[in-house]
Parts: structure tokens; sequence; C-alpha cells
């Protein structure tokens, strides 16, 4: 399996095999701490061979840099099968997030792991708006 997209982003859907991402970014811009985001969404787009068919357990983990978990990790599974004249297909995610709390500024992480395997880590700057 490979990671082809994996971004935070203002809104994503997946509808009919389109992943569709609006807004990606990397860093968040508050005016005080601590801050509540009202809505991001984590897009996922990752490539399976038909030998990899079959069913994926799947963990995404939001951390501070200390390690500590920010929002419960998001778990789920799910299950990957492919016409006979395929040798590959795509499997899409979204995790919509509401009123992400940011207690501190810094840099914070998102982790992907599948069956297991952390496969991507994405940072996350969190920085306050120098005061004028």
């Amino acid at each position: 399996m490979q990671v082809e997209i994996f971004a935070i982003s203002d809104a994503a859907t997946s509808e009919n095999g389109k992943l569709n991402i609006l807004g990606a970014f990397d860093t968040i811009w508050v005016r005080q701490f601590p801050a509540l985001y009202p809505h991001c969404a984590v897009a996922v787009r990752m490539r399976f061979l038909s030998l990899e068919q079959g069913n994926h357990s799947l963990v995404v983990r939001f951390m501070d840099a200390d390690g500590v978990n920010i929002l419960p990790p998001a778990t789920g599974s799910f299950s990957i099968a492919m016409p006979e004249t395929q040798r590959t297909t795509s499997a899409d995610i979204v995790l919509n997030i509401q009123a992400l709390n940011l207690i501190k500024p810094g840099e914070y992480a998102l982790e992907l792991i599948v069956n297991g395997e952390n496969l991507r880590s994405l940072p996350l700057f969190i920085k306050e708006h120098p005061r004028h």
C-alpha cells in the first residue's frame, strides 16, 4: 500500500471515487490562546495492490509536540476489493474535525497508522498572530 495523499484542509469529501480537498494547509494562525478552530478535515488517499485486498485497520492520531493526544484517536476499518481486470485500486478516507481546542502554540502532528504501521506523519504548526 502507498499513501498518495495525506493532508489537513478546510474541507474534504469523497464521492464516486473522487477525493475533493478544499484549502489544504500546514499552519493555523490564532489571535490568542486558548483558541477554538471551528472545522477542518483530514483527507487520505491510499493505493493498494491486488494482493492487498481484504480488511485493514486505520488509526489517525492528532498530537502535540510532547506526543500527547489532543483528540481521541480516530479508529476504524475498511475493506479493499477490486475487479479482476485491475491490478491496483485506491481508497479515500475523510475525517472531519469539529471544534478543535488549541491550548498553546507549537508544532503538532497528525499520524496515519494502517494495520499497526505508522505510514505518515504530517506537521501542523499552531501560531499566534503578532499583535500590532
